[in-house]
């Protein structure tokens, strides 16, 4: 893979749900990145993973969109001008031509094309997820990518608290807890990545999640309405996230993702943030790598390098 550049579409765990009593199970999670030809190419993402790149060129590049043709049948299309991201992750071009900008209108307008209406129309799961630093949210997961989501949103803990008929169902359930509940829809990548500096006891934030997904299944039992039940069912964390979640002293990574060479050991990853050793360091230290995301790299033998410990203190 050493002199290809390539462009990086993020972190995916697409492997099935852990087994009760076997975290470890499944598949790990990957870097997925794109070459000049439009090829994909999946890099393990497993402990003792050693990752080195260079960022080739400035800002971010656009993905391309993906077409939706059913719960399990989508298409992802190349950007035919191969040129910067202004919006997120995408052109204007493509971020107008993506069926997945219309999934969260979807319960209002009931809008979309047939493919992505049939993909909606699948049973969905609504949960409560919790953060390192205790920060919540209540979203919304297909039935097929029930364990999944959580596991690419770096959740420490979460619970499922509804299982609905289709997309819009539970759309709508999930904009009747923030409205009635108060809990928020979305929580900020840099944020989660902020709190694995210093995450908050897992006590705690099992605590905190209990509350809030009791206080919601209450809320939801006395709705009274059709299209879903009530459940009480724990999401299983990845094994690979546990060293990410556990409270322990670590820094945050002292360099710019959008710029220069970086080299470092993952030895846990929550969501897109790794737990990493740099070289000969014997310090550990949080690395966001969804700041890669939609940027060229190169991969080589790179390494970070190390600050003075004093740096990282003051």
């Amino acid at each position: 893979m050493t002199g290809t550049r390539y462009l990086v579409h993020g972190v995916f765990w697409d492997g099935p749900a852990p087994v009760p009593g076997q975290p470890d199970g499944g598949l790990p999670p990957v870097l997925r990145v794109q070459d000049p030809g439009g090829n994909f190419t999946d890099l393990t993402l497993d402990a003792g993973t050693r990752l080195g790149f260079r960022i080739n060129g400035e800002g971010k590049s656009c993905l391309g969109h993906h077409k939706v043709h059913g719960p399990a049948d989508r298409d992802h299309v190349v950007c035919p001008t191969r040129g910067p991201a202004v919006k997120g992750s995408q052109c204007e071009r493509c971020f107008v031509l993506d069926d997945s900008r219309l999934i969260h209108d979807f319960h209002r307008s009931g809008r979309v094309p047939p493919g992505l209406r049939a993909y909606l129309m699948q049973p969905h799961w609504l949960y409560i997820a919790t953060f390192a630093g205790g920060a919540c949210k209540v979203g919304t997961a297909s039935h097929l990518r029930k364990w999944n989501r959580l596991a690419e949103q770096g959740a420490v803990v979460a619970r499922y608290i509804a299982h609905a008929d289709d997309g819009r169902v539970v759309r709508i359930l999930e904009d009747m807890i923030t409205r009635d509940a108060g809990v928020p829809q979305q929580v900020r990548s840099a944020a989660k990545a902020a709190a694995l500096v210093s995450p908050a006891a897992a006590a705690e934030l099992d605590a905190l999640n209990g509350r809030l997904a009791g206080e919601s299944r209450a809320l939801l039992s006395r709705t009274g309405g059709e299209g879903f039940k009530v459940v009480d069912e724990r999401w299983i964390r990845p094994a690979l996230s546990a060293g990410a979640c556990t409270q322990a002293a670590r820094h945050a990574y002292p360099h710019d993702l959008g710029s220069g060479a970086h080299g470092f050991r993952i030895d846990s990853l929550s969501g897109s943030v790794a737990l990493a050793a740099l070289d000969a360091s014997g310090l550990e230290f949080v690395v966001n790598l969804g700041h890669l995301k939609a940027r060229v790299i190169e991969f080589g033998d790179h390494g970070s390098d190390v600050p003075a410990v004093q740096e990282l203190l003051f």
